[in-house]
């Protein structure tokens, strides 16, 4: 079984994903890849696709529902490390809840996470 979030995705396709633009600067430590952002604000970042009324984070790969992944998995934005999937710590989020309702896709439950993950498939990672 693969982890659920690589069959879903519609928390990139469904959130706008801004983060303060530090996170893009390397000179301070920031990893985002800026070429995939855009000015928000004097503070923030978003990133592109997401800023739109039907939303669509340009790192997304894949297809929503079926197999879909960051493509810089690695340097994401702070904001999607905190979006935690429901149930895989023994709670509901209420943020994959709502992109996936949103997506009509059904609600991950406990059950979700009682197989063990494909070992062979690591999460995908950007050089």
């Amino acid at each position: 079984m693969k982890h659920p979030c690589l069959r879903c995705g519609v928390c990139c396709a469904f959130f706008r994903v801004s983060f303060h633009w530090s996170e893009a600067d390397a000179s301070l430590g920031g990893c985002v890849p800026p070429e995939l952002t855009e000015k928000l604000d004097p503070h923030r970042l978003v990133m592109l696709g997401t800023d739109e009324a039907q939303p669509r984070c340009v790192a997304l790969q894949g297809t929503l529902g079926v197999a879909a992944h960051c493509g810089i998995y690695a340097r994401r934005p702070s904001v999607c490390r905190e979006v935690q999937p429901s149930w895989e710590f023994g709670t509901s989020s209420p943020q994959c809840d709502k992109a996936r309702l949103a997506h009509g896709l059904a609600l991950l439950t406990p059950q979700d996470w009682l197989e063990p993950f494909d070992t062979d498939t690591p999460l995908p990672q950007i050089a």
